[in-house]
């Protein structure tokens, strides 16, 4: 059967059921603010659970100790107050989105990845909504929204979060969240929600009075692992898988699919992983009620088994992100070569290299030594199609994790832009473009915080000046806290009616509909595709039906003759041509079997015989 809500407050006919696992409590009950309080009664492995007549949505509730501590529910959907207060009893059979998903194949998927508190003026899910048409009209077949899970104060990039199953409040709750998912559904935008089951937040975590959510055994980034593989785990996973579903099913959330954060961060010795586990559940809600579903994960280990059959020991996810374009990409057009990315600049590689191995075989490390890790790193991933790739030349981490968080508008050239464009929109990958990318998009994204907590405060900032101590950014960090930082991360919409803004919007959209029309851009086949460096130049070349289209991108400012497969050929798009805006630019010629170009550029030609 479908998905129907198991875990918190599940109002009926007549009232409203809760079940919580708290095993670490002797006995629990539940509280009703302004109203009545009852003794829950154990259910079995540590679950309790009651029935309260006459408690409708819109109450408010606490589980209470017998010590007398008052928390809020582990699986809240809604905490109008802050993580810290009570929870809301929410009817998600009246709050679910009404609509069914555009069902897009995972090869047709070209992600735009969002945040809701900056991408809109009033920074919730309804400002968001009102920008979708924009998404559409620039090429994009989903959005992918940034962690909605409710954490602690108003200001946050969403990995703090505590409350799982709970749409952050100032965003606009679990009401304002399915109107954006109809949005998304009613201008053919697949919803994806980036979701964390590799650490709880650090404030406003009650978890572990309520039970064993982690464990010593493992160490990740954050500390102690989730609890995936030790004693209790059950109920843990159960909770995980439940939080997934709740997101995606029908009765839930109504996402087509899930971004998972750093699964690296998953540790799990489980005869079946966390991740296979969850997979499996989510496709069976997809075929119990025909839709389709895409869990995607973020991992920087570079493993095949993510997205490798089950049948052939892997956990069955739809694709994986893969940071090694991202590095190499970044590394040619901006020339870094500190902290992780001197994996990508000589002497351990040439970036253009990378970026070659990256395009044939889905990353450049798999397998071979590197040196940012001091080891071996990744598996062998060349056998696998374009599409169990995810690929961006920008996205919130690669542009908030560093110091004060550039775009690449502020890296490198507006040929430079036009070249990681055109790079990341062709690649036989699914790419992602982040907020504000597809017009050149010019303010920063910091990292922003909210906490309550001076202490944690003091220590995000010290965590945050330490992380970049590998890196050659010189100068301040700005500081998390300040709420200047956050309103900095804004999106400025001013821009995008510029004529540098509607410059690089045309290039972008040219690129996304020509990767969705033409007939070569189709095959993600590995034997579909060329790739090799010419010097500074890079040739791209894909096929199918007969149909080929060759990109070159030329990273260097010098004049250059790139030698070009027999033809003959025909340019598509160039963008030294004068509708994108690139200062000083001239068009590339074809001049017998090669294309002469000038400066940072990039051409798509297409095979006329």
């Amino acid at each position: 059967m479908p998905w129907q809500p198991w875990l918190g407050a599940v109002p009926g006919p007549h009232g409203t059921s809760f079940r919580v696992w708290a095993p670490r409590a002797s006995s629990l009950e539940v509280k009703i603010v302004d109203g009545p309080r009852a003794r829950m009664r154990p259910d079995g492995e540590g679950y309790y659970a009651a029935t309260l007549e006459g408690v409708r949505p819109g109450a408010r509730y606490l589980y209470r100790f017998p010590d007398a501590r008052e928390r809020p529910d582990p699986a809240s959907l809604l905490q109008p107050e802050g993580v810290h207060g009570p929870s809301e009893v929410v009817d998600l059979a009246t709050s679910s989105p009404r609509s069914r998903g555009p069902q897009h194949a995972l090869q047709r998927l070209v992600f735009a990845e969002i945040h809701l508190g900056t991408y809109s003026r009033e920074g919730t899910a309804g400002g968001a909504a009102r920008h979708l048409p924009e998404l559409a009209e620039a090429g994009y077949t989903a959005v992918e929204v940034m962690p909605v899970a409710a954490f602690p104060g108003a200001r946050n990039w969403g990995y703090d979060g505590v409350a799982f199953f709970a749409a952050h409040a100032a965003y606009g709750g679990p009401a304002g969240l399915s109107r954006l998912v109809d949005a998304a559904h009613e201008h053919g935008l697949s919803a994806f929600l980036d979701v964390v089951y590799n650490h709880f937040g650090p404030e406003g975590n009650y978890l572990g009075e309520f039970g064993p959510y982690l464990t010593s055994r493992h160490r990740t980034p954050w500390g102690e692992a989730v609890n995936y593989d030790g004693p209790d785990s059950g109920p843990v996973r159960r909770f995980v898988i439940e939080n997934a579903l709740r997101w995606v099913a029908s009765a839930g959330g109504g996402f087509d699919g899930l971004r998972l954060d750093a699964v690296h961060g998953i540790v799990d010795d489980s005869p079946v992983h966390l991740l296979r586990d969850l997979n499996d559940a989510v496709q069976r809600e997809a075929r119990e009620t025909g839709r389709t579903i895409h869990v995607i994960a973020e991992s920087d280990l570079n493993e095949a088994r993510l997205v490798e059959p089950v049948q052939r020991g892997g956990y069955g996810l739809a694709s994986a992100w893969s940071d090694d374009f991202h590095h190499a990409l970044h590394v040619a057009l901006t020339g870094e070569s500190s902290g992780y990315y001197e994996d990508f600049a000589p002497p351990q590689a040439e970036p253009l290299d990378a970026l070659v191995s990256a395009l044939r075989s889905g990353w450049h490390y798999g397998g071979t030594h590197s040196r940012h890790r001091g080891r071996k790193h990744g598996t062998p991933a060349g056998h696998l199609p374009g599409r169990r790739f995810v690929v961006a030349a920008q996205n919130h981490d690669q542009i908030g994790n560093r110091a004060r968080g550039e775009r690449l508008s502020a890296l490198t050239s507006p040929g430079g832009l036009r070249v990681a464009a055109a790079l990341t929109a062709l690649s036989p990958a699914l790419p992602l473009f982040f907020q504000g990318e597809e017009w050149g998009a010019r303010e920063p994204f910091l990292y922003f915080v909210s906490h309550g907590d001076p202490a944690l405060v003091e220590a995000v900032r010290k965590g945050r000046r330490d992380e970049f101590k590998a890196f050659s950014w010189a100068g301040e960090v700005p500081d998390p806290q300040d709420e200047e930082t956050f309103w900095r991360s804004k999106i400025d919409r001013a821009h995008r009616d510029t004529p540098a803004g509607r410059a690089a919007l045309l290039w972008h959209r040219q690129l996304l509909s020509l990767r969705r029309e033409h007939a070569a851009l189709q095959d993600d086949r590995r034997d579909a595709l060329e790739a090799r460096r010419q010097g500074p130049a890079l040739l791209l070349r894909r096929w199918s039906g007969g149909k080929e289209i060759a990109l070159v991108a030329l990273f260097s400012e010098e004049d250059l003759a790139v030698e070009l497969p027999a033809g003959p050929w025909r340019v598509l798009l160039d963008s030294g041509a004068d509708p994108y805006g690139v200062p000083g630019a001239r068009p590339a010629r074809l001049e017998g079997a090669a294309l002469r170009l000038c400066g940072r550029h990039a051409v798509v030609l297409e095979r006329t015989a």
